[in-house]
């Protein structure tokens, strides 16, 4: 590692556009790093733990994505008005966004992630297909361009067989992916995967390619310095995931053959060089259950489950990407021997008996587990709100252990120690599949095994009441004579004396028992039911979509379906999306 003279070192001062347990997680490397941490918030995360956590704070005031994480312009500002020097974006919302990136740099802020240039590239589903292709790397049989119709798709699976993948060129998280399993299913499944491409992504191109049939999802993690070094740090198996959602993850990869894993690093590392990669990012790929791998593609951020490869490689990832940002080589040249085996949990507020839905509400106990191999990345503590506006993690359980069976071991003890009371979690699921054969022992899961082959034991997992989001009421206040914009918790306000100046920030909406409303914010991804259907309580009805998770629209009562919603729009939390007559 190079020396850094720490005289002569700039303290930078660092905003983090995010939120939740990345926004903690990215706090406490800029304090270990020495550099000023600088926390923005939405309405909602105003004493949220990141906010508390932070050296600076600034209010974004606005609640809904759109208006707070999600708004460049006033991120921007906030960076310009209080001294910033770099901006990192964290996961999620702006972090794979191009036009934010370039805004970062023009604004003339270092920008914690890869060149503007590489992330819209390989943010192509086509173009970094290509590039994979050029240096090699391993692809199953696909079409070099999108196709323009339906007979392309039935040329191809007649020349290749049958499965074939429909994949939306410019999309992800399983949006605008079809499946043909028969010839005669290719015209409707490919229009339906251009209607999905174009509701999701603005762009309906489509490209085709052979499908694996059971695959399990392995990422390499990359890091890549600004003087053309790129070091593999390790595998990771994501494999367990509910719809196109990851819920464990483990590293290194288990049951990988010498040659396999080699080809995935090699391949990995020959992309990210031909692509100009900077920054910390992951190369994704598929094993089919006969050994075949194929590149998937390149998520230009810092994952979820970095920390898997944090605890078995011995690397900073966060640290890391502020180092590369500076300019600075890497910290190592080489992949580093794996130290023990590590798992990652992801604990959200979602009930796994009603199909994994969202349980927003006031987290009334949070108490977390600990001792040898226990690591907790959260982003919430004791009586915590957990937003309807933002996605459900609260917080990521990592247990290292020397081996995966020890490793297990922890595990197990440690998800029986965490204690979530307020809101519902999916700590029960977890314990129960770190009893199941099929993950512990014999590794029979893929992509999809939750789906099609998990049947779960406990059916009746605790439920939450949900709570309504603590309103903020604005007035203002002069202190030496400069006039001051502030924001209390209204429920502080309730006991003293009305404001007649204040406003409240969001207004309650009128209670309706025939109303379906939308449990997250997001974009209403498709009916499931039509319009005049009779339902039944409990019926699937829609699917929403946010921050690549998909959730499941519940009817809440029996009756006929009417529809106040189009599929495509963006909704906040809580808004009528239907009624059930």
């Amino acid at each position: 590692m190079k020396k850094i003279n720490q005289k002569q070192r700039v303290k930078h001062r660092v905003l983090i556009a995010n939120r939740g347990e990345i926004a903690v997680r990215i706090i406490r490397a800029c304090q270990d790093y020495g550099a000023t941490s600088i926390a923005i918030y939405a309405n909602d995360d105003i004493d949220a733990l990141h906010v508390r956590l932070a050296d600076e704070a600034y209010g974004l005031n606005g609640n809904l994505p759109k208006e707070s994480y999600l708004d460049i312009d006033k991120i921007i500002d906030i960076a310009r008005k209080n001294k910033v020097t770099m901006i990192h974006p964290g996961y999620g919302f702006l972090s794979e966004r191009a036009d934010f990136a370039a805004a970062v740099q023009e604004a003339g802020f270092i920008w914690v992630g890869p060149n503007p240039e590489t992330i819209e590239v390989l943010g192509d589903k086509v173009k970094a297909r290509k590039i994979a292709q050029s240096v090699g790397a391993p692809l199953v049989n696909g079409t070099a361009d999108p196709v323009n119709d339906a007979k392309e798709v039935l040329d191809f699976a007649k020349q290749y067989g049958l499965p074939v993948a429909i994949k939306a060129a410019f999309g992800g998280g399983g949006r605008g992916l079809k499946i043909v399993h028969k010839m005669e299913e290719i015209e409707e499944l490919y229009h339906s995967a251009v209607r999905e491409a174009v509701t999701a992504f603005g762009r309906g191109e489509c490209y085709v390619e052979q499908f694996l049939d059971k695959p399990r999802h392995i990422e390499a993690q990359i890091i890549a310095d600004k003087l053309g070094n790129v070091v593999v740090v390790g595998t990771r198996d994501c494999s367990l995931q509910r719809r196109n959602q990851k819920l464990i993850e483990e590293a290194p990869a288990p049951y990988l053959t010498d040659e396999q894993r080699e080809r995935i690093h090699l391949s990995a590392k020959d992309i990210c060089a031909k692509a100009g990669y900077v920054g910390a990012g992951t190369v994704e790929f598929l094993l089919s259950a006969n050994g075949t791998i194929s590149f998937l593609e390149v998520n230009t951020r810092l994952q979820v489950e970095h920390p898997v490869t944090e605890e078995t490689a011995g690397i900073d990832l966060v640290i890391e990407q502020l180092r590369i940002a500076e300019g600075l080589p890497l910290s190592i040249d080489k992949t580093p021997v794996p130290r023990g085996h590590s798992f990652e949990f992801r604990i959200n507020a979602e009930d796994p008996a009603k199909g994994f839905l969202p349980t927003p509400g006031l987290i009334t106990h949070f108490s977390q587990p600990s001792g040898p191999g226990v690591r907790v990345d959260s982003g919430v503590t004791d009586n915590n709100q957990v937003s309807r506006q933002f996605d459900s993690m609260m917080a990521k359980l990592i247990v290292t252990g020397a081996t995966r069976e020890q490793a297990i071991a922890r595990a197990r003890r440690a998800l029986s120690e965490f204690k979530i009371e307020g809101v519902a979690s999916v700590l029960p699921f977890h314990c129960e599949m770190m009893e199941h054969a099929d993950f512990t022992e014999d590794f029979k899961v893929h992509t999809r095994w939750i789906e099609t082959d998990f049947q779960a034991k406990n059916t009746h997992f605790p439920r939450s009441t949900p709570a309504k989001n603590e309103e903020l009421v604005r007035t203002f206040i002069e202190i030496d004579g400069r006039r001051h914009e502030l924001a209390l918790p209204a429920q502080l306000l309730s006991l003293s004396v009305a404001i007649p100046t204040a406003i409240k920030a969001s207004h309650e909406k009128e209670e309706n028992e025939k109303a379906v409303i939308a449990p997250i914010s997001g974009v209403l991804h498709s009916w499931i039911l039509s319009d005049g259907d009779k339902v039944k309580e409990g019926d699937v009805i829609a699917i929403m979509e946010a921050m690549k998770m998909e959730v499941q629209v519940v009817a809440s009562r029996g009756g006929v379906l009417l529809q106040k919603a189009k599929t495509g729009d963006y909704f906040s939390a809580e808004t009528i999306l239907a009624e059930i007559n």
